[in-house]
């Protein structure tokens, strides 16, 4: 069956312009505003030859369009829910790992000896250099040294399976 092109290109010509305009307003974006406008068509081109002979296309067009535009907002605003529960979800689980490495941290900082423990929080919790450890500890540099090397092996053994979350929350 041959299709009659002439009174299609016509309706494309004369209304594909204004009906993205109209779509535009619903909208508010000029790309996809046409998007929609070119499916209206497409949809519009497969029925043509079915529609019956009173049809008048200009309200068939502009309605066709506004029923997109506002299904595509619709869809659009489903969309935007579910990436914001996604993104909750993610927030939620960020902080449960992000509380359960600090129970953990805290866990196995705790299991240290008393003075490597004690050297280990005057290092990174009071931020004091070996030099100035070693002078309020009244003990030498090489202790120090030792010491928060046995308390970072410790806690990476104790740490280890966090060792990739501890990346992901101190990354920027």
């Amino acid at each position: 069956m041959t299709r009659n092109l002439k009174p299609f290109e016509q309706l494309f010509k004369e209304h594909f312009k204004p009906l993205c305009g109209f779509a535009m307003k619903y909208v508010g974006d000029l790309d996809e505003a046409k998007n929609l406008v070119h499916e209206v068509f497409i949809s519009f081109w497969e029925k043509f030859d079915t529609l019956p002979v009173d049809t008048h296309y200009r309200s068939y067009l502009y309605t066709a369009v506004r029923n997109r535009s506002l299904n595509h907002l619709r869809d659009r605003k489903k969309l935007i829910a579910l990436e914001n529960a996604e993104h909750k979800m993610a927030e939620e689980n960020t902080a449960m790992e992000t509380a359960e490495l600090e129970k953990e941290i805290e866990y196995a900082i705790n299991s240290l000896p008393e003075k490597c423990r004690q050297i280990f929080e005057l290092s990174r919790y009071e931020g004091l250099k070996y030099q100035e450890i070693a002078e309020k500890l009244e003990i030498s540099v090489k202790t120090v040294e030792a010491q928060m090397s046995k308390a970072l092996a410790t806690l990476r053994t104790h740490l280890g399976e966090f060792l990739s979350l501890i990346f992901i929350l101190i990354s920027p």
